[in-house]
C-alpha cells in the first residue's frame, strides 16, 4: 500500500467517525492519569496500568478498524511485512482514531521492529511533566511518585500492543520519548 493510499483511507475512514472536542479527549485524559498517580504513588505502576487500559482498548479497536473500513469499501491488503503492518498502524489507525497521522522510521535490518513518530500527540496538549528536580521539590522530599518517569502517552503502546496481538502479533512496545 503506497503511502498516499494509506494517508487517503486513513482520512476515508476519520471522516466516518464519530468525533470528540480534542480539548475534552485531552482534559479527560489527563484527568485518568492524575486519577492513576493519586491511587497508585509508583511511577512503574501507573505506566503498567495505562499500557493495560491502552491494551484493553487496542483489542476493541481492531474490530471497529475493520468493520469501518469493510462498510466504507476501503481495501486494507493484507500486510505482508512489518513494515506493511507499521504503515497500516501509523498512516490509516492513528488517522481513523485520532485525525493524526504517525510516520514510521528505524525499521530494523531484520524487519522486526520500527519506530513510530507522533509529532502531534492529540494526548499530550496542556501537558508539561516535571523534571526528576522539579519533583523533588513538588513532593517536598517526602517521597511519592517520581512524576519525571511518568510515561504520560503510554497508553499508545498498549493499544498498539493490544490491537496487534488480535491479529496475531506478538508485539513489544514501549515509549523512548514522552511529553
Amino acid at each position: 500500500m503506497s503511502k498516499s493510499s494509506a494517508s487517503a483511507s486513513g482520512h476515508a475512514l476519520w471522516s466516518k467517525m464519530p468525533k470528540a472536542n480534542t480539548e475534552l479527549f485531552a482534559l479527560t485524559y489527563g484527568s485518568l492519569v492524575t486519577e492513576l498517580i493519586r491511587d497508585y504513588d509508583n511511577a512503574d505502576e501507573v505506566n503498567s496500568q495505562l499500557d493495560r487500559i491502552g491494551h484493553s482498548i487496542g483489542v476493541r479497536c481492531v474490530d471497529e478498524f475493520l468493520s469501518k473500513a469493510e462498510v466504507g469499501g476501503i481495501n486494507i491488503p493484507p500486510c505482508q511485512t512489518m513494515k506493511d503492518t507499521a504503515d497500516v498502524v501509523a498512516r490509516i489507525g492513528f488517522r481513523m482514531f485520532l485525525g493524526v497521522s504517525a510516520e514510521v522510521a528505524n525499521h530494523a535490518p531484520d524487519g522486526s521492529a520500527f519506530s513510530l513518530f507522533l509529532y502531534d500527540n492529540p494526548l499530550s496538549i496542556f501537558v508539561e511533566l516535571p523534571t526528576a528536580e522539579e519533583a523533588a521539590v513538588i513532593s517536598g522530599g517526602r517521597g511519592g511518585c517520581d512524576l519525571s518517569k511518568i510515561k504520560y502517552s503510554n497508553i499508545y503502546c498498549g493499544v498498539i500492543r493490544g490491537a496487534l496481538e488480535q491479529v496475531n502479533l506478538k508485539v513489544d512496545c514501549r515509549f523512548v520519548r514522552d511529553v
